[in-house]
């Protein structure tokens, strides 16, 4: 058995209340609450709930993190509010620029945790990458992520600070346009967190972001992706990197649990799966593992039925890979004999790789030393 693999089958269950924020004894944060849940709070402390409102446009329309300079609330409440509350989930250790634009930050946790987040900057959008645990459970043998285990899961005001951190960047007239929940550990693992946070990003008084601008990508907890898709129409991706349970198996040990047969079956069922709401299937090419025309004339039947699109992703190498990329002619030409089957497929060009910030390449092993800005 893979290291964290016999963890996973426990976590599986660890999704029906909003995973705890901090240890004993430490201040809840006010990111770790959307509107609704945030208004029943200062209900319950006896406050108006409209200043619950008042405290999110501070927290999201403005990025103020510091209560005291809340300044239409009275001096009073804001005492009251900075002995109870906490702002501030994550520090920036550090950001690392890539060649080509991309930024990777380095984060802290109140206990000392780093996580990574990553910005990929586009010439009609931003995309953040953000991270739901620290490490990851399922030891996926080409990711680096895998390679660490899981230390723990991030808390939702952890999951949305990596948000407001990243936006701090932008120049004024900038603006993350699109958030993929891609980065280190399994969303489906810790579900009630994601969905709070997904509620936080949605929300108008929050930071009103289109619930289509949001993907969410799973190795495949099948019993979480229904849950998963019931949050609103947010995009939802799977990491399939493999045509047959032989090869997933040593790729993605979940598979053991959930075997193609059951994933794709899930999903050629899941009624709020559509032609306007498509499966994206990530397909991470290796080199002699799952790169052959014949793997690519297997994902079109595998995936018959299935309202999809396919991305296909040359591997980004890491110190910890027994695995190398294909060729360009290679991917090339897989990418055009899942074309001639009738799929929608895109092959990606990679970003970040040069400061491993790359899809697969998440580890938080050290500080970057070079191309760093420390903060």
């Amino acid at each position: 058995m893979r290291a964290g693999e016999g963890k996973s089958r426990d976590r599986v269950a660890e999704v029906d209340g909003i995973a705890p924020q901090f240890s004993a004894g430490k201040r809840p944060n006010l990111k770790s609450f959307g509107r609704d849940s945030l208004r029943e709070r200062f209900v319950a402390d006896g406050l108006p709930a409209y200043r619950a409102d008042q405290v999110m446009v501070w927290l999201y329309a403005r990025g103020v993190d510091d209560i005291h300079a809340m300044t239409n609330l009275p001096l009073e409440l804001r005492r009251g509010l900075a002995e109870t509350w906490e702002c501030r989930a994550l520090e920036t250790r550090a950001i690392q620029t890539s060649a080509d634009g991309t930024k990777k930050f380095v984060l802290e946790t109140w206990d000392g945790e780093v996580l990574e987040a990553v910005l990929i900057p586009e010439e009609r959008r931003n995309t953040l990458c953000i991270s739901t645990q620290v490490g990851c459970p399922l030891a996926c043998s080409f990711c680096a992520t895998g390679k660490m285990g899981l230390k723990r899961n991030l808390g939702v005001a952890e999951i949305v600070d990596q948000f407001i951190r990243a936006r701090e960047v932008l120049a004024d007239d900038d603006v993350i346009t699109n958030i993929v929940f891609m980065g280190m550990g399994e969303p489906l693992l810790n579900l009630a967190a994601v969905k709070e946070s997904i509620r936080i990003f949605t929300e108008p008084r929050s930071l009103g972001m289109a619930p289509r601008r949001i993907t969410v990508s799973t190795s495949g907890i099948v019993p979480q992706i229904r849950p998963l898709l019931e949050i609103g129409p947010i995009n939802l991706a799977v990491s399939l990197h493999a045509t047959t349970d032989d090869v997933r198996d040593e790729l993605v040990p979940l598979n053991k649990r959930f075997p193609l047969k059951v994933l794709l079956g899930a999903l050629r069922e899941e009624e709020l799966i559509t032609k306007k709401r498509p499966v994206f299937f990530e397909y991470t090419l290796m080199k002699n593992t799952n790169d052959s025309l014949d793997d690519a004339r297997r994902l079109s039947l595998l995936l018959e039925g299935i309202p999809c699109k396919v991305n296909l992703i040359p591997m980004n190498p890491h110190p910890d890979a027994d695995y190398e990329p294909p060729s360009r002619e290679v991917c090339d030409a897989f990418a055009a004999e899942v074309y001639r089957s009738g799929l929608r497929v895109t092959l990606r060009r990679n970003r970040g790789r040069d400061i491993d910030a790359a899809c697969g390449q998440l580890a938080a092993r050290h500080l970057p030393q070079a191309k760093s800005v420390i903060l």
